[in-house]
């Protein structure tokens, strides 16, 4: 018909999709991810900072005599340092890391470096893995920094554990970026799996912090843990927004925004709904913070926003086609970028009274229980697979459940003694009374 008429219709109307599509592509702003989420309090977001220095130390030779120091240095005291491994000590099994006993914040912290391009050590523990290769507690996880996190585990197993004997009132916290974000998310699974290894320590005390996260576990688990892990995103980062394994992404690291508008283009033709069934496919895990600096169409960084929730559909699905989504993946301008959130965020409150401080604590932990609980009932309802809600996993309540098991007992015991006093009262009776041959109770002589 387009042939007779002497307008080639179809070609036009497929002009103008790839028209549209490319225009809404180009439009679309990692504002728009989060552009529903609540913003986050001083308090919650408070370690982030912190726990980017401890990173940045990671790469230091010697932290007495440190050679890229921020203005502020690291924030560390050599003398508080506990371990330093390198790639010597680790022997390419795990990122370099530092176990930094934080007396100042009351923390254990154990700091991972992320990816190294000059270490084949670090490509191999990204290579290790396929789609759906390893299962991990009903979900799936990337098997290479499964591996890496268990031998760290293994290797730090007894310090660990005497160093939360020694201080029970201290929380322990896994930090990382990049590479080593993958390797500290996996870590605090392990670790919520093996807690009687560390002394059966309570779960409140585990967190973990993902600087520019690797996506490395499937939904189910990436909601399920959000109480435990955080991960922190910078405006356009590109690595949690991509499905692209790890290894391909890394293998084209010298022509990644063809692989980056390929992925996107792809992406973008399968429907949400059949991304959310695939149980294999991997995201960025837990509670998700994004620093939003950049707004669309203007020039220059703004005062950075910080926005938290723990979605499930819309979780960073969409690649942001931008020029920045390489450079906001260095762990320095997020290092810098949260600090000055931060330091926007405690303007905001420095005129609150204490009663007032601990008014909002309280509600923020209130929030986070109820948007978690939230996600997980999401999760559900989406038919996530493999995606239970809190009471089946012990994820909140889990006083009030051990309350309620100990109430149980306690009633089962009751109940057993009362069954032992009758049978007890039963055996009296029959041997103090007795019947008659017409059926009458009477004393025994």
């Amino acid at each position: 018909m387009s042939i007779l008429c002497g307008i080639p219709l179809v070609e036009c109307v497929y002009c103008l999709a790839c028209a549209r599509w490319a225009w809404k592509r180009c439009l679309h702003t990692a504002g728009h991810d989060s552009e529903t989420w609540s913003i986050a309090t001083a308090e919650e977001f408070a370690p982030v900072p912190r726990l980017c220095r401890y990173i940045l130390a990671v790469y230091e030779d010697d932290l007495r005599n440190p050679l890229r120091a921020p203005l502020d240095g690291y924030g560390i005291n050599p003398d508080w340092l506990i371990q330093k491994r390198t790639y010597k000590d680790t022997c390419g099994k795990a990122p370099p890391y530092v176990l930094y006993l934080d007396h100042n914040h009351a923390d254990i912290v154990l700091a991972f470096r992320g990816l190294n391009l000059a270490k084949d050590s670090d490509y191999a523990v990204l290579l290790d893995n396929r789609l759906g290769k390893k299962k991990f507690d009903g979900g799936y996880v990337h098997n290479g920094l499964l591996k890496a996190s268990e031998w760290v585990l293994e290797s730090e197993c007894e310090v660990l554990r005497e160093l939360l004997e020694k201080h029970p009132n201290y929380t322990l916290t896994f930090a990382g970026h990049s590479l080593g974000s993958g390797v500290a998310a996996m870590l605090s699974l392990v670790v919520m799996q093996n807690r009687d290894r560390l002394g059966n320590i309570e779960r409140k005390r585990i967190r973990c912090y993902a600087i520019a996260p690797a996506r490395c576990m499937s939904l189910n688990l990436a909601v399920r843990y959000a109480d435990v892990i955080n991960s922190v995103v910078l405006q356009d980062d590109f690595l949690p927004r991509t499905a692209t394994p790890l290894e391909d992404i890394f293998k084209s690291l010298f022509c990644l925004p063809c692989l980056l508008c390929l992925r996107c283009m792809r992406d973008t033709c399968i429907s949400e709904e059949k991304k959310l069934k695939d149980p294999r496919r991997l995201y960025a895990p837990g509670r998700l913070y994004h620093i939003v600096e950049r707004k669309p169409f203007r020039m220059g960084r703004f005062p950075p926003v910080v926005r938290t929730a723990v979605p499930v559909d819309g979780r960073f699905e969409h690649i942001v086609l931008s020029c920045n989504a390489t450079s906001d993946h260095a762990i320095i301008w997020i290092e810098k970028e949260a600090r000055r959130a931060l330091d926007l965020l405690e303007k905001d409150h420095t005129m609150e009274i204490p009663a007032k401080q601990t008014m909002a604590r309280r509600e923020t932990l209130t929030r986070h229980s109820e948007e978690h609980k939230a996600a997980l009932q999401r999760a559900k309802t989406l038919d996530v697979p493999h995606a239970y809600t809190s009471s089946e996993y012990g994820t909140f309540d889990e006083e009030g459940n051990e309350s309620s098991r100990r109430s149980q007992a306690e009633s089962s015991f009751r109940s057993t003694n009362k069954g032992k006093a009758a049978e007890s009262w039963d055996e009296i009776i029959e041997l103090l009374f007795g019947k008659d041959k017409d059926g009458h109770i009477v004393m025994k002589k």
